[in-house]
């Protein structure tokens, strides 16, 4: 204790943090990396299997991309309601005439000053010979059979490739998943989604963490370079979102310590991460991911598990409400996007959202480029006139715009029990049948009796709530029921994940939080607090500080101990020094 607090932050790091692999699972990008590194990896998580199916990919296990009637009445209803409050016309008004047109068809030749932050993506290289691990859509136009298409390009490089000796990579993981041919012989899987494990009857458990197994060992060995016999003297940090339940997290670090042979482990929670991760030690945490926004009071390092909430969209959801804006304007050209069967298409929207999309009063339109990807083909670009962009991000406080059960959560049949990472259940001392195996998973059939020794609680939904995000964080915040905690959270709100990356996005936060506060409250002030790193990074950063900093207490879970003895049951008192801690962090960040 003497040493850490006499030593320099840099030093605590270099020494601690060599070893130390610090792993933030989300539910469409993992966020990975050693703790020396300064910024982790950030990779799609998920994967393509080669299949010997010859129709086409399935992208999504249980897909529903059925709207029906009435939610696109309430989208349009929510649209108008927007428009309004931006004061841009309505969804079935004509926008005052423009000297540029809002088609301008597709462009012939390359233009770098419009497209220097849209280029068009590549097809990803299927075969396991040696050349580069991707190719330019134009070379992947190549048929199959490794023959060109187009008889004048046919040469010697067409001859060099025998087509039987090409072979198809067993799978292939992160970005380069994503930018495969639906046409293709692969079928990409997605292990976690909408903050679970993406479990369901076509979808088992097994293959869930299977896939889990096959993206992190990939990560490791491909980015990390770790390899399997070097693990043992390795250490995970696992900074889990709130949205997993127990028995999830309990499977994830079976992995981690079982699987992938990690020493030891240790769990924290995203959001009390994130809060280290800006060097506070109280806040009211708001993680808007891809696919939902959780959000949880801090208070002194400690999280207030009744404050806990689920928002179940994200920014996935803002860039389907982009392109929906555009197709209802007939602004996007006449070509075949879907964002739930061609991944790639998703890439290129997200770049789009991430570029143009904003908040702000009055019209917002843009002059871009957008591509379309046509089987195995070259992309086509299209210069276009894009409008109404600081409407799709609006979706966050009015999100029936989002019409978010397009993309329901995984179904949650599976699960005995609705343990709740927050309420500490996880350090009960669970007693063990004599007859269970020592082993993990004892049979080659998936099963796991291990579970059934454990008692089953009665059944608690999680706190999954259809509102708007302003309202989300003022009853977050109220929840507490302290008149003293809720003015300090109410002024140290802290955007997280690549959605706090919007511009304007702060500024409404505040605006529409003040206006859903209650009248009968005796609160004035609404502050979100700037993010001293880059807020998809925050939680990762405060994973690599609480793992450095808590190193040598009984939270860390051994690879021995839990093969052998199942559930760890470590300290209720895991942030009992939280002051001491934060100061840690504060001296970490200021370093």
């Amino acid at each position: 204790m003497d040493y850490l607090k006499s030593a320099l932050p840099s030093q605590i790091i270099s020494e601690r943090g060599s070893n130390l692999v610090v792993i933030n699972p989300g539910s469409a990008n993992i966020r990975i990396g050693l703790a020396s590194q300064d910024t982790p990896f950030n990779i799609p998580h998920c994967i393509a299997r080669h299949t010997k199916q010859t129709e086409g990919n399935v992208i999504d296990q249980m897909l529903n991309s059925h709207v029906v009637p009435e939610q696109h009445k309430e989208r349009e209803k929510a649209y108008n309601t927007i428009a309004s409050l931006l004061k841009i016309p309505f969804l079935d008004e004509e926008a005052p005439s423009n000297s540029i047109p809002r088609k301008m068809g597709r462009v012939d030749g390359h233009n770098p000053h419009i497209i220097r932050k849209n280029l068009p993506f590549t097809w990803t290289n299927l075969y396991e010979e040696a050349i580069d691990s991707s190719v330019s859509l134009e070379t992947s136009s190549k048929g199959e059979n490794g023959e060109s298409s187009d008889p004048k390009e046919e040469g010697a490089d067409s001859k060099d490739i025998n087509a039987s000796e090409r072979k198809f990579k067993e799978f292939i993981c992160g970005d380069e998943a994503l930018r495969i041919s639906p046409t293709e012989p692969y079928c990409i899987c997605r292990p976690i989604r909408r903050g679970h494990l993406n479990i369901s009857q076509h979808y088992s458990m097994q293959q869930v963490l299977d896939d889990l197994h096959t993206i992190w060992d990939w990560i490791l060995i491909e980015k990390l370079h770790i390899p399997r016999n070097e693990r043992n003297m390795y250490s995970a940090v696992l900074v889990m979102p709130e949205t997993f339940d127990n028995r999830e997290i309990k499977e994830i670090i079976s992995l981690v310590l079982r699987e992938l042979c990690f020493g030891s482990a240790v769990v924290h929670q995203e959001g009390i991460a994130a809060v280290f991760g800006n060097g506070l030690s109280t806040a009211c945490v708001v993680n808007i991911g891809a696919q939902v926004t959780s959000l949880i009071c801090i208070e002194d390092g400690g999280a207030l598990p009744s404050t806990g909430k689920t928002l179940p969209f994200g920014g996935e959801d803002i860039t389907r409400g982009l392109l929906w804006t555009q197709r209802h304007h007939q602004t996007w050209p006449q070509i075949r996007t879907d964002v739930f069967r061609k991944p790639v298409d998703l890439l290129m929207l997200n770049q789009l959202k991430e570029t143009y999309c904003e908040i702000k009063e009055e019209e917002l339109d843009a002059v871009a480029v957008v591509h379309s990807y046509e089987d195995r083909g070259p992309p086509v670009s299209h210069k276009i006139r894009l409008t109404a962009l600081n409407v799709p991000p609006m979706g966050l406080f009015y999100p029936k715009l989002l019409v978010p059960d397009v993309y329901p959560p995984p179904p949650r049949t599976w699960f005995h029990d609705y343990e709740d990472m927050l309420e500490d259940t996880w350090h009960i001392d669970f007693s063990r049948r004599s007859d269970m195996s020592d082993t993990f998973y004892p049979n080659v059939n998936g099963g796991l009796p291990m579970w059934e020794s454990y008692p089953i609680f009665s059944a608690k939904p999680k706190k999954e709530e259809k509102v708007g995000l302003a309202e989300a964080i003022t009853n977050c915040i109220l929840s507490t029921g302290r008149i003293d905690i809720q003015r300090k959270l109410f002024c140290s709100i802290q955007l997280t994940g690549g959605v706090a990356l919007t511009r304007g996005l702060v500024a409404a936060v505040e605006e529409r939080v003040l206006q859903a506060i209650p009248p009968n409250e005796a609160i004035d002030t609404v502050e979100v607090l700037q993010s001293r790193t880059n807020p998809t990074f925050v939680s990762w950063k405060g994973g690599v500080i609480l793992g450095v900093l808590d190193l040598g207490r009984d939270a860390w879970i051994s690879r021995e101990d839990w093969i052998h003895n199942g559930i760890h049951v470590g300290s209720s008192k895991k942030y009992k020094d939280s002051y001491y801690l934060q100061a840690q962090a504060m001296c970490y960040m200021n370093s």
